[in-house]
């Protein structure tokens, strides 16, 4: 019971101050991105083993390097042209392997682009779903916003679904807690909640709406699962004890950051 009033506290401090930052403006939700992408940074890195103060110096610098540069774009500074300038980035991780005489070259791959993928390349979209250039009418706070309420109904009456009804697993070999029960129940309620915004939101079509609520189940969850797997390949239960009741950052925005490039490309395309 403690723990569950625990997580319920700091679940909800913590969706407070995540809707607050979407709302107020795309500079505050870029700050909060910009410590997410730092803390997560290094959470990916202790799961690799990368734990020297220079190797993870290094792979801070290049990933929040990145999301940096990035936001500058994103936030109208510069001109779309200068995100080709992120190649470079792309590039870092082979140098950093050639020079280094501690670490594996296969370790710093997989941290690295793991980190760029995972952390910056998905924070910066979210950053990019502001801009009316891009999405129309649909750009604004109330996309971003939509994006986690989506996974957040999700998460809560999958794990509820799962509790009541679980006997089947999902995924045995790395998440033992998720149920096919709890993932469909999940899915319905994410539904009908995309669908009731849907309703009363004139500026997203509700062919829109569904997808978006489609791909954030299906690929929020196997974004939960890829995190659960480096964590049981690492041989930890949390990635960080950041938040109470929670874990780390990559516990709290693993689904978030996963699923946010699919919704992203499947918005663009429509």
């Amino acid at each position: 019971m403690k723990e569950l009033f625990t997580r319920s506290i700091s679940g909800l401090v913590f969706g407070i101050v995540v809707v607050a930052c979407i709302i107020l403006s795309p500079w505050a939700l870029a700050l909060l991105l910009l410590l997410v992408v730092s803390i997560g940074t290094f959470e990916m890195c202790r799961l690799h083993g990368i734990l020297g103060p220079l190797h993870l110096g290094i792979v801070e610098a290049l990933i929040t390097g990145s999301f940096v540069f990035g936001c500058i774009v994103a936030l109208g500074l510069l001109s779309y042209r200068w995100l080709l300038l992120e190649t470079f980035f792309m590039f870092i991780p082979f140098l950093f392997a050639l020079f280094s005489k501690q670490l594996r070259h296969d370790t710093i791959f997989s941290c690295c682009y793991a980190s760029i993928l995972f952390l910056s390349v998905p924070s910066l979209m979210m950053l990019f779903m502001y801009r009316q250039d891009m999405f129309g009418v649909m750009a604004g706070s109330w996309l971003v916003l939509l994006v986690f309420v989506l996974l957040w109904v999700n998460d809560i009456f999958a794990y509820l679904t799962g509790k009541l009804l679980g006997k089947h697993k999902l995924f045995e070999r790395i998440s033992p807690g998720k149920t096919i029960e709890g993932s469909i129940g999940g899915l319905l309620f994410t539904i009908i909640a995309v669908v009731a915004f849907g309703h009363y939101a004139d500026w997203l079509p509700m062919n829109a709406a569904v997808g978006m609520g489609v791909i954030a189940v299906v690929f929020g969850t196997l974004g939960d699962l890829c995190e659960s797997m480096l964590k049981r390949q690492a041989g930890v239960k949390d990635s960080g004890r950041l938040i109470p009741g929670h874990g780390g950052i990559l516990d709290r925005f693993d689904s978030v950051l996963f699923s946010v490039p699919f919704i992203f490309v499947y918005l663009l395309l429509l």
